[in-house]
């Protein structure tokens, strides 16, 4: 099976080592895969942010960009829930836009859920002598139903020790606009997280998504904190 990378906007602008790092485990394990140079943003900030037709607009780019992908892979649960459970509801019933959309939601996926549901592969080959604690961000476990399947991956890497956070499920307090709109109760939630990471004495936070690691990074940062914060597929591609 082909991946097609779906390399999101964050990872783009920001953590451009995470899409790399992608490459690294797919080389690793034999995984065809391609770069779809059309790619633009999944359609979802417009979307939340309710300019529906800039999404609209957005989102027949992103179905041009993987029309012929045997299967959609991105290092993030909230974009591929985004494809996965709203694009399609961008397009009116019936037409080809909604058809293509459908379909294409059925091919999309986040690393982890491909790697161990699709793939069948926990051990990727990796080693990380390090101790982490693992972040559930919020898109990826609630409109997905992605838990285990980090935990699995994480827990064949050699010589990492994986120390379960309180409440790994709580959000962060990114939620996008919701960071930028209600400023003082993100920073909140992001303290009330920090505050669980710190608690397990791990020096390494890990999570799936970007935008989290970006806020909880952030936040660490200005309150003069040192916790490294690591994206899933960066810690897979150490090896």
């Amino acid at each position: 099976m082909k991946a097609s990378l779906f390399i999101t906007c964050l990872v783009d602008q920001f953590r451009p080592g995470v899409g790399l790092a992608m490459l690294r485990v797919f080389d690793r394990l034999g995984i065809a895969y391609d770069f779809p140079a059309g790619q633009t943003c999944c359609g979802q900030p417009a979307r939340n942010a309710g300019y529906e037709e800039d999404a609209r607009r957005v989102g027949r780019q992103f179905l041009r960009a993987f029309a012929g992908a045997e299967a959609v892979v991105a290092p993030s649960g909230s974009c591929v829930a985004m494809v996965r459970r709203h694009l399609p509801a961008l397009f009116a019933e019936g037409s080809a836009d909604r058809a293509a959309a459908s379909a294409l939601a059925a091919r999309t996926h986040e690393l982890s859920e491909f790697l161990v549901d699709v793939l069948g592969v926990e051990d990727v080959g990796a080693e990380f002598p390090r101790r982490v604690t693992y972040h559930d961000s919020c898109h990826l476990r609630r409109e997905l139903g992605v838990a285990d399947q980090p935990r699995r991956l994480l827990a064949r890497v050699r010589g990492l020790e994986l120390v379960e956070m309180a409440a790994s499920e709580d959000c962060c307090g990114f939620g996008g606009l919701f960071a930028v709109k209600q400023p003082d109760i993100s920073a909140a939630m992001g303290a009330h997280k920090l505050a669980h990471a710190r608690a397990t004495g791990v020096p390494a936070i890990v999570a799936c998504d970007t935008g989290c690691l970006l806020h909880l990074g952030g936040l660490a940062a200005r309150r003069g904190e040192t916790i490294e914060m690591l994206h899933l597929a960066e810690v897979l591609g150490h090896g």
